[in-house]
This record gives C-alpha cells, sequence and structure tokens, in this order.
C-alpha cells in the first residue's frame, strides 16, 4: 500500500496526567497546560522542540481536564504546526463500541490510537511527556537511534546518585546498549536516568503494543511493562545521553525551583534564544507599568503588569498588581493575580486569578528546620484583609483565607 502521508518519524506526546501532585494548580486544568515562566505553559516545550526538530506531525493525548490544553493548542499555529498534511492533533480516548475506554496506563494510550499513527505508516515512533522544561533536539536523538541500529532509543540525564532512586535508571554497557532497567531502585547501581523521551521502530513497538494489551496482568505503562518486555525480548535498546537543562516539574517544590532557574544566570535555559526559540500562545497585552514607587530586583516581569510595590526574585505573568507598600519575593505570580497594599508574598505560587487583599500574608516565616515550603494559592482564590496563609500552606478557592 501506498501512503500519501507517509512521515518517517511523528510524534506521540502524553498530556493526559492529572498531576495530583501539583494539587491545586491542577484543580482546573491539565498539568501540561499549568503556566511557567511569566508566559509559557509546560506543553510549550515538547511542541517547541517538536517544530525546531522538524517534526511537523504530533498526536497530542489527552484525558483529565482537557478544556484548557486544548483551546491552548488549538490548530497548533504558534508552534508552526498547522499543516495540511500532518500538523498537531487532539486524542482524546474515544468509543470505539458500546463503550468507551479511558487511557489505562502509558503504553495503552499509544495502543489506542494505532488507527491514527498507521495514517503516516512512519518509521518511527517519537514518545514524550508532557511536563518537562527542557530543549532537547529530537532530530540528534534519531540520527543515534539510527546509527546504533536500535529497536528503541530512551533519552537519558546524568543525576547524582544520592537522587537516583527517584528515577527509571538504566544500566548500560561503555557503548550505552542497554541491559538492565531498575525503577526506583533502593541501591543504583548507575546514575543514567531516563527522561521519558523514546524513540521506537514503530513495527517493533507495535507489536508489543499489542502483546502488551493482551496481558490481562499488564499496567499498560512503558516503564513497568513494555520497556522491560523489550528488553527481555532481545531488542536492542540504547541510552541517548542527553547534556543540557531538564527538569521534571511535576511537583510544587520543582515548579518552584524551573521558575527561579529562569532567574538564575548560571543556568543554561534561554527561553527566547532564536535558533531554539520556546514558542507559545499569547494574548496581546499592554506594556507592564512600573510605578515611581516600584522596587525591583532580580525579577521577570510580563506585558501588562502593574508595579507600584518591592518585588524581588519573582515571576509574574501577565497582568499581574503588585500595589503600593507591597512586597512579593521568591515567587510566582501566574497572570491576573493582585497584591494589594501593605500584604506580603514570600516562597509562594499563586495561580491565575488570585487577590491577596491588604496586609494579607502568604508565606512568611521559616519552619522549624528554618526551611522555606513553598506555599500555593489556587486558581481564584482570596487571602481576606489581614489573614494570613502559613509557609507552605495551600489554599483553594472553595476554602479562602
Amino acid at each position: 500500500m501506498t501512503y500519501a502521508n507517509k512521515k518517517e518519524m511523528i510524534a506521540m506526546l502524553l498530556a493526559g496526567g492529572q498531576g495530583s501532585r501539583l494539587g491545586v494548580l491542577t484543580d482546573h486544568v491539565a498539568k501540561p497546560a499549568v503556566s511557567y515562566g511569566g508566559k509559557y505553559r509546560i506543553i510549550d516545550f515538547p511542541l517547541s522542540n517538536c517544530a525546531n526538530s522538524g517534526i511537523d506531525t504530533v498526536g497530542v493525548l489527552t484525558q483529565y481536564q482537557p478544556l484548557e490544553l486544548n483551546a491552548y493548542i488549538g490548530s497548533g499555529q504558534p508552534w508552526n504546526l498547522d499543516r495540511l498534511h500532518g500538523g498537531v492533533f487532539i486524542l482524546p480516548p474515544y468509543t470505539t463500541g458500546k463503550d468507551g475506554v479511558w487511557y489505562k496506563g502509558t503504553a495503552n494510550a499509544i495502543y489506542q490510537n494505532m488507527p491514527f499513527i498507521e495514517l503516516y505508516d512512519p518509521d518511527y515512533i517519537l514518545v514524550l511527556s508532557g511536563d518537562h522544561v527542557y530543549k532537547m533536539n529530537y532530530e540528534m536523538m534519531l540520527d543515534a537511534h539510527k546509527e546504533s541500529g536500535a529497536d528503541c532509543t530512551i533519552a537519558a540525564l546524568r543525576v547524582p546518585l544520592s537522587e537516583a532512586g527517584r528515577f527509571g535508571i538504566m544500566n548500560t554497557d561503555p557503548d550505552f546498549r542497554i541491559y538492565e532497567f531498575e525503577e526506583k531502585p533502593s541501591m543504583p547501581k548507575n546514575d543514567l536516568a531516563s527522561m521519558g523521551v523514546y524513540i521506537f521502530n514503530w513495527k517493533t513497538l507495535r507489536e508489543f503494543l499489542i502483546l502488551d494489551e493482551a496481558d490481562p496482568d499488564s499496567a499498560n505503562d512503558f516503564g513497568k511493562n513494555v520497556l522491560p518486555a523489550m528488553l527481555a525480548a532481545g531488542c536492542r535498546m540504547y541510552a541517548y545521553e542527553f547534556k543540557g537543562y531538564w527538569k521534571d516539574v511535576g511537583t510544587i517544590e520543582s515548579l518552584w525551583e524551573a521558575n527561579m532557574d529562569i532567574l538564575d544566570p548560571s543556568v543554561p535555559l534561554e527561553l527566547d534564544d532564536p535558533p531554539w526559540r520556546i514558542y507559545s500562545r499569547n494574548m496581546v497585552q499592554p506594556p507592564q507599568y512600573i510605578g515611581a514607587s516600584a522596587v525591583l530586583r532580580n525579577c521577570s516581569i510580563t506585558e501588562g503588569c502593574q508595579i507600584e510595590g518591592e518585588v524581588e526574585n519573582s515571576i509574574l505573568f501577565p497582568s499581574v498588581v503588585v500595589k503600593r507598600g507591597a512586597q512579593v519575593s521568591n515567587s510566582v505570580l501566574m497572570e491576573g493575580a493582585v497584591i494589594e497594599e501593605g500584604a506580603r508574598v514570600e516562597y509562594a505560587i499563586l495561580a491565575p486569578g488570585t487577590r491577596v487583599c491588604a496586609d494579607g500574608k502568604v508565606g512568611c516565616g521559616r519552619t522549624g528546620d528554618g526551611s522555606h515550603p513553598i506555599s500555593v494559592l489556587g486558581q481564584g482564590a482570596v487571602v481576606e484583609k489581614g489573614a494570613e496563609v502559613p509557609s507552605g500552606s495551600i489554599l483553594s478557592a472553595e476554602k479562602g483565607a
């Protein structure tokens, strides 16, 4: 059969996770749609990486709270993915008979969308996660995959051995051929951690997805089931070492750290670097206003902000208001957050539409061990006049303070 739309490689982007570890930040949006860095969403990174790598066909597999994510992606135009032959496609679970089936795991999500993949008869499949902040050339990874003659290539990052127990670890020969997987080992033998970025030969992966789906005891997960099965069957599997910046932003602490990294000149993450720009869908905003009483130190201030108070070491998204006498430090304030007169916000993440009323406090002070746990206000939450949200607390709009 001849395929008019045949592609060498297409990408399948797993974007359906609930993101429960992000708490109230994902009450109303899927994890990949969470805001980041002043004007981005987390999903901007894999989509921009695809566009910059010359991958023009991307399936985005959605499930949990998909409405805002779907609307944000739209036709894919900001990432140059609005194509006549290819482009970006939203792929939710769908009914094939009497009953629909939710995605049961990462492998099952790809299995359910095999008809979409086969429209393009690809030689290779790139499988991505939608919750990582990084800039990566997938074309270079594909070149390494071809050169090694691999059935599967897994992007890997060196991590401190003391932290390796939090990751899927790959033990390899000197040429990076994988001979063993260890999922979150208590005594890791290696520091080579999986990034959740895979390239498969499509014909090989197809066979293993069908076998996995037929196994009633399988969790239908790549890391737990499909990859170990391929290794046990003697498939050629290689690690591809990535040496750039990468952050899994699946927790409140890691999301806060990734935002703070933007303000650290030693961190190699230039979001507006012309050769590898991170693209996003942004509403046109008026210029920011910095009042005569404002004091700013090491901040990222986006369009539409109105600053008359003091802001230090913080990321401010569009239309944030910091009024006279207010103080913000070491925090991430998402779109439309308002900090009123005399209010203080420290070591916090404020979701869109939040408000800290006059003399309110969020995250001020330290815990008994001297640390600064991150406080979080969910979308639309309000801290009433003079009220306090203690360090490390999480406040939803329903609870109020």
